[in-house]
């Protein structure tokens, strides 16, 4: 099922529904290592319109931990989805095809992707005008690409990576470079 492009307003009760998830999540991998799960993506920032999935994303010691979960993650409703293109990530999805509900991201505790996850969450949280701007992409794109939910990610891509690249200069002392 192909589900389009929808951009809610910020709903409050993405913060509790994460809790809840992060608890069913670190029950079923309590014999596991995830070091850190933290709520990630635009319903992570409050504020913000969102599609309506909440992004997760746990950290471990080492990536390769991940296939351990597969059956663990099933149990609770996650598909591991293998996607070649990346890597240094793992990744699984609670609801349909190309209309989750949920999408568990893992990564190394601490990498470069886990940083960076971080930093752009924590600078849309801190800027309320690259926050307005990037809400204005996602609604701008969503038009474009109403039923392209890839086109409309990649779309997005280089903004997100220059909000990364300014977080990282502003904590060398710069800040967002327009």
């Amino acid at each position: 099922m192909e589900k389009t492009v929808k951009i809610e307003d910020y709903n409050p009760d993405w913060v509790s529904e994460f809790q809840q998830e992060k608890a069913r999540i670190m029950e079923v991998l309590k014999n596991y290592s995830p070091l850190c799960v933290e709520h990630i993506g635009s319903t992570s920032v409050i504020g913000l319109r969102a599609k309506p999935i909440l992004d997760i994303m746990a950290g471990v010691r080492h990536l390769d931990e991940a296939d351990t979960f597969i059956e663990p993650l099933k149990s609770i409703g996650y598909e591991f989805v293998p996607h070649r293109e990346f890597p240094e990530r793992r990744f699984f999805r609670k609801g349909q095809w190309r209309a989750g509900t949920h999408h568990l991201h893992i990564y190394r505790f601490g990498s470069e992707q886990w940083k960076n996850q971080l930093s752009f969450r924590d600078y849309l949280r801190s800027h309320n005008d690259v926050r307005k701007q990037y809400q204005e992409l996602k609604l701008s794109l969503a038009q474009k690409h109403p039923a392209d939910i890839v086109g409309y990610t990649k779309a997005k891509a280089p903004f997100i990576q220059n909000v990364i690249e300014s977080a990282k200069n502003e904590v060398n002392g710069g800040g967002f470079p327009r």
